[in-house]
């Protein structure tokens, strides 16, 4: 007998449908929390027959439950732990332990993908078609690729998954993944799909209004309340607002915080992990200790949105040659323009000190420092019209 203990996202379920193409009804499957699995640990050392094959993927054990297996491994045997989190690669130094977080071909992993070698590899399961694409769809959209590589089947799947049960999504891909030589989604299923997608970027629109910024230790953050979608709201706010180098995405009713960035300069496991969590370097999360609602709920409770920049400007565009207005809720005139081959900035038409090698650099100073906005057309346009008015008079 089998038993896998995984996570209860699309990765750790993954794994599940994996084992139960494998084992059939020889594997018992639950799905966990990170919080659960300790108490599920606990449980099968405790209860369970010395005969049953322990997995565990896609999530770590505290170090109590550590050492305890490290233990129950010395004596019995009988465990594997796949993962691919940069917090867990210490469990790589036991020997029931496989943790990978990038290929040989320098891919990042996921469990699922973990998971299906090593099930190839013990002659557990045969490799198809079928099975080798849905494991690639759940590898890309948990590490982020489907985004760089425009896979926007891999973030279906994702959405699917959200939109039924577990045991729905289950059941319907072991039947489709035992049967179809490829691996697609039925009528049914695109047209909800399409249709999830638009609630998706209603959604994303709401929380582009509500978002708030704050500085926390070295790093300035993007905190926001959300209990849904929350790779997408990370994914779409850290492109809207890239002057920061993380988003904070609060569920207040799990008492949980998930981190997301799309810079390549910061990790946000190590964040996290500050906190008591971990997970991916641009995707993490961790539970709300005291320490989290201080910074991200506390000192942020009074702050005011962050100001959407001008989205249908045809004048006053970034990186213009006649340079950039921006503004800020004391309304403070930030003036972003080119210099030979520096950009410089003026507020309130004095001269700031230092000047920047690029627009890029420039504007996230001032998103930084004074919360300022890229204003529309026509205040743009008036600020010059007074400038060529002073310029004639002078």
């Amino acid at each position: 007998m089998y038993k896998l203990l995984t996570h209860n996202d699309l990765d750790g379920v993954g794994c599940g449908i994996l084992a139960k193409l494998a084992f059939g009804e020889d594997v018992k499957v639950r799905y966990n929390s990170v919080a659960s699995l300790n108490r599920e640990i606990e449980f099968f050392l405790e209860n369970d027959s010395k005969e049953t094959f322990l997995f565990i993927t896609d999530l770590s054990p505290n170090s109590e439950n550590e050492h305890k297996l490290d233990l129950y491994y010395k004596e019995n045997g009988n465990i594997q732990l796949i993962d691919h989190h940069k917090s867990a690669i210490h469990l790589d130094d036991y020997g029931w332990g496989y943790v990978v977080v990038e290929d040989i071909a320098g891919n990042l992993t996921s469990a699922t993908s973990l998971f299906y070698e090593y099930l190839i590899s013990m002659d557990y399961l045969a490799a198809t078609d079928a099975l080798t694409e849905f494991v690639e769809l759940v590898r890309q959209y948990d590490t982020w690729e489907w985004e760089k590589n425009e896979n926007q089947k891999a973030h279906s799947l994702n959405s699917l998954f959200y939109l039924v049960s577990i045991e729905e999504f289950e059941e319907t891909m072991i039947e489709r993944l035992s049967t179809g030589s490829q691996f697609d989604f039925d009528e049914f299923e695109k047209r909800l799909l399409n249709m999830e997608e638009d609630k998706i970027e209603r959604y994303i629109r709401r929380k582009k209004r509500e978002i708030v910024q704050v500085k926390v230790r070295d790093n300035y953050a993007g905190v926001i309340y959300a209990e849904s979608y929350h790779s997408e709201v990370g994914n779409e706010l850290g492109k809207e607002y890239a002057h920061l180098d993380y988003i904070v995405i609060l569920n207040m009713g799990g008492k949980r915080i998930s981190y997301r960035t799309i810079h390549d300069h910061v990790d946000v496991s190590a964040i996290a992990s500050h906190y008591g969590g971990g997970g991916h370097q641009k995707a993490s999360g961790s539970t709300l200790t005291h320490e989290a609602y201080k910074h991200f709920v506390v000192d942020t409770f009074q702050l005011e949105p962050i100001q959407e920049d001008a989205k249908r400007n045809r004048y006053n565009v970034k990186k213009s040659a006649f340079g950039s207005v921006y503004k800020n809720r004391k309304d403070d005139i930030l003036f972003i323009y080119p210099k030979k081959d520096l950009w410089v900035i003026e507020k309130n038409k004095k001269v700031l000190g230092q000047n920047y090698s690029s627009f890029e650099e420039a504007e996230k100073f001032i998103k930084r420092k004074f919360e300022s906005w890229l204003v529309r057309d026509d205040l743009f346009v008036d600020y010059l019209i007074q400038e060529v008015k002073k310029s004639s008079q002078s």
